[in-house]
């Protein structure tokens, strides 16, 4: 059995995933539009004008599978109480991450060494997801 996270950036997730391209280096596997499911939304399911957004993606980023859609597209993405974390080999590269994700976002705490790692830092990106970076010892 795998755990996948599944991520609803409520109307921003082509953006999202863009920005994760440029980051990561992520390969969207798949991307399906609202326009393009087989079957009509449920009353009230979607606002007027939400043809063009996400109905369901994923993408990887290394070798983790990572879901996401435009969910009700309200414009709130309330992520809370979890954190994805990513563990590249290198400093230098825990450095360029960390960097990309802080713009526009929220360092919550810089790049430094700690007990467990040479380099661990944790920021919430500019879409509310919270990163934590570790190099390994």
């Amino acid at each position: 059995m795998q755990v996948t996270p599944y991520l609803f950036f409520d109307g921003r997730c082509e953006e999202a995933v863009q920005f994760y391209q440029h980051v990561f280096g992520a390969q969207v596997d798949m991307l399906m539009r609202n326009r393009d499911n087989p079957e009509p939304p449920l009353p009230g399911m979607l606002p007027p004008g939400s043809e063009d957004k996400v109905l369901h993606c994923s993408f990887r980023i290394g070798d983790t599978l990572v879901m996401a859609s435009d969910g009700r597209c309200q414009g709130s993405t309330p992520f809370q109480g979890f954190a994805l974390s990513v563990a590249p080999t290198d400093p230098a590269v825990a450095e360029k991450f960390f960097t990309a994700l802080a713009e526009g976002g929220q360092v919550q705490m810089p790049l430094a060494k700690t007990f467990w790692s040479p380099c661990f830092g944790m920021v919430t990106d500019r879409f509310g997801v919270l990163w934590m970076l570790t190099v390994a010892s």
